[in-house]
């Protein structure tokens, strides 16, 4: 296995997007999106993409981990393990220069136990309220 920093393929991250059942986003949508990275991981078996996180923010008041992605017959292997470290250890460098950084994370259903294994808590544990998105 193989870890790249800061690759960002439109056509690997859409294809990681659908393969774990998020569907795919129009190519054009991909490049605007990835084009907002602080940084990002791509972990490969050979020559595959087989696993993908990014982070987003401003590097001064908040950072977003975002799309963890696994392809699922790589999952449970420590390949989203892997992903985090490289994501945390970015982040901790970021920390350095603002150490009053924020940073969130949005968990899949049912994979909060995951994040909360790296210090991740809810927002109601840290003692804010519960995170919302906008409908529609």
């Amino acid at each position: 296995m193989t870890i790249k920093e800061n690759i960002d393929n439109i056509k690997e991250f859409n294809y990681l997007y659908d393969a774990v059942g998020w569907g795919e986003h129009d190519e054009n949508i991909t490049k605007e999106a990835l084009g907002h990275n602080i940084y990002s991981v791509s972990v490969y078996d050979n020559d595959k993409i087989i696993g993908y996180g990014r982070i987003l923010g401003d590097k001064t008041i908040f950072l977003y981990i975002h799309d963890i992605m696994v392809l699922p017959e790589y999952q449970n292997k420590n390949i989203g393990t892997n992903i985090m470290n490289k994501l945390l250890e970015q982040i901790k460098e970021l920390k350095s220069i603002s150490p009053d950084l924020r940073v969130y994370l949005g968990a899949s259903k049912d994979k909060e136990d995951f994040y909360k294994k790296f210090g991740f808590v809810t927002r109601e544990e840290y003692g804010l309220g519960k995170g919302m998105i906008l409908n529609g």
